[in-house]
C-alpha cells in the first residue's frame, strides 16, 4: 500500500484538451494546457510517501516486536508449568514412599491403621494437584503453540536454558533508546511530519497553466491561426499560510510526544530492570540454597519415620513444609522469568 502511494507521488499533471465552435470568428478553436509544477511540489510530495513507507516498516516491525513479547510470556509460562509438573510428581512421590512406610510399619504392628489413611489422603491430594498441574501444561502449550504457528496439540517443550544475567540499568537504558520499535515508529513519524511542513511550504508557490489553441474558420482574415497564454493563480486571498502552521505545529507535536516516550521508555527501563535483579536473586537463593536444604530434611524425615524414630504427624508436616516450599521456590522462578519478559517489552515493545 505504501509503494502503490509512492507511485502515486510521482505521477504528474495531466494536459487538458478542450474544442469550442461558435458562431464567432473563428469559428473553431482547439486547445491544449498543463499545469507546471514549481517549489518543488513533486519532489515534496515523493518525500512524503517515502516518509510514509519507512513509518509503517517501523509499525510493522513494533507489531513484531508486540508478538516476540506474547510469545516470550507464553514460553516462560510453559516453562513454570513444566516445573511444577515436575515437583509435583515429585512430591507424589515422596508421599508414595510415605504411604509405602506407613503400611510396612502398619504390617509389623508399629503403628495404627490410623497412619496409613492420612498417608493416603496425601498421596491422594499430590495426585490431585499433579493431575491439575497437567491440565494447566496443556493450556499453556496450546497458547504458545497457536502464537509460534504450530498445531495446538504440538508437543512443545520449553527448553530451561536461559540467559539468567540481568543489565544493569545504564546500559539497558541505552539498548532500548536505540533499539525500541516504539521510539523508531515516532522518529519516522517525526521524519514525516518535516517532509508535510516541506510540502506545505512549497504549496505556496503558484503554479502556472501554460495553454496553447489553433484556430480555425475566420475566412475573412484567416483561415488558420493561433494564440498562445500563461494563467496563474495569484495569492490574493489565500496564500496556504495556516496549513504550513498547521504541518509545523504538528511537527513540534511529534517531536515532544517523542521526548515523552523516551522519558516513559528511560522509567520502563529501569524499573523493570531492578526487579528483575531482586527477582533473580530470590530465584538463585531458592535454586541454591533453600531447595537442597529443604530436600535434605525431607529425606531425614522420611528415614526418621521409617526407622520409628518419629511419628506420621511429623512426617506429614515435613511433606507439607516441602510443598509451601516448592511453591515459593516455583513462584520465584515464575517472577524472575516475568521480570524478564518485561524487561525486554520495556526495551522493545510500545511503553505500557
Amino acid at each position: 500500500m505504501d509503494l502503490a502511494g509512492i507511485d502515486i507521488a510521482r505521477e504528474r499533471p495531466n494536459p487538458e484538451a478542450r474544442y469550442e465552435h461558435t458562431n464567432e470568428l473563428p469559428h473553431d478553436a482547439l486547445s491544449a494546457a498543463q499545469l507546471i509544477e514549481l517549489g518543488g511540489k513533486r519532489g515534496r510530495r515523493i518525500a512524503v510517501a517515502e516518509a510514509i513507507l519507512r513509518t509503517g516498516e517501523a509499525e510493522l516491525a513494533q507489531t513484531e516486536a508486540e508478538v516476540t513479547a506474547e510469545v516470550y510470556l507464553a514460553f516462560f509460562g510453559l516453562a513454570g508449568t513444566q516445573r511444577r509438573l515436575e515437583v509435583a510428581r515429585e512430591l507424589h512421590q515422596i508421599a508414595a514412599r510415605a504411604r509405602e512406610a506407613a503400611s510396612a510399619r502398619y504390617e509389623v504392628g508399629d503403628v495404627s491403621r490410623l497412619d496409613v489413611l492420612q498417608a493416603d489422603l496425601a498421596l491422594y491430594q499430590a495426585e490431585n494437584d499433579a493431575t491439575a498441574v497437567e491440565g494447566e501444561r496443556a493450556g499453556a502449550r496450546a497458547e504458545l503453540n497457536a502464537l509460534i504457528g504450530r498445531d495446538i496439540a504440538a508437543p512443545t517443550v520449553a527448553s530451561e536454558r536461559f540467559d539468567l544475567s540481568v543489565p544493569e540499568p545504564a546500559e539497558a537504558t541505552i539498548i532500548a533508546l536505540e533499539s525500541n520499535t516504539a521510539l523508531a515508529v515516532i522518529d519516522r513519524q517525526v521524519a514525516e511530519a518535516r517532509a508535510r511542513a516541506a510540502l506545505a511550504r512549497a504549496q505556496r508557490v503558484p503554479d502556472p497553466t501554460v495553454e496553447g489553441t489553433v484556430t480555425h474558420g475566420a475566412e475573412s482574415e484567416f483561415t488558420w491561426g493561433y494564440r498562445a497564454a500563461v494563467a496563474v493563480v495569484v495569492p490574493l486571498f489565500t496564500r496556504h499560510t495556516a496549513a504550513v502552521r498547521q504541518e509545523e505545529a504538528t511537527l513540534a507535536l511529534t517531536l515532544a510526544q517523542r521526548e515523552a516516550m523516551a522519558q516513559r521508555i528511560r522509567g520502563a527501563v529501569a524499573s523493570a530492570t531492578f526487579r528483575a535483579a531482586a527477582a533473580r536473586q530470590q530465584y538463585l537463593r531458592y535454586r541454591d540454597d533453600i531447595l537442597p536444604k529443604s530436600r535434605e530434611v525431607e529425606a531425614m524425615a522420611q528415614e526418621s519415620y521409617r526407622a520409628g524414630q518419629t511419628n506420621l504427624v511429623a512426617l506429614l508436616q515435613s511433606l507439607q513444609s516441602a510443598r509451601e516450599l516448592r511453591a515459593k521456590a516455583l513462584q520465584a522462578a515464575a517472577d524472575f522469568e516475568n521480570a524478564l519478559a518485561a524487561l525486554r517489552q520495556a526495551m522493545t515493545a510500545p511503553p505500557k
